[in-house]
């Protein structure tokens, strides 16, 4: 069973951007989305890098003819190191979802996120 450690105050947390904190020693980043809270370990799968301290953005959705369509507005974040974008609510890179960050579940108890580890 995970331990439930406290994260930070639910108005900590901004809507575009992650509040960093640090949880049992591990860096993690504390989203904010339409659906609820979310937790991904701060750090890129690729190099290193702390990825929750990239841009919380959207990205182009794949169609079938040349117009670029932007899709996903608040619900990706990309490593502002080399650009590798990932799923805020799974943690999965968006190129190849066998590749993933860690996330965590959060659970909200009145104005307290608590990270499950």
């Amino acid at each position: 069973m995970a331990n439930k450690l406290f994260a930070c105050k639910t108005d900590e947390v901004p809507t575009d951007a992650a509040k960093i904190v640090t949880v049992s020693n591990m860096p993690i980043g504390v989203f904010k989305l339409d659906d609820g809270y979310h937790a991904l370990l701060n750090i890129c799968p690729h190099k290193g890098a702390a990825l929750c301290e990239g841009p919380v953005c959207g990205t182009t959705r794949e169609t079938d003819s040349t117009e670029f369509v932007y899709d996903r507005a608040g619900e990706i974040v990309r490593c502002a190191w080399h650009g590798w974008e990932f799923d805020i609510r799974s943690g999965e890179f968006l190129v190849d979802s066998s590749i993933k960050t860690r996330r965590f579940d959060v659970s909200q108890e009145g104005d307290e996120l608590y990270v499950h580890i």
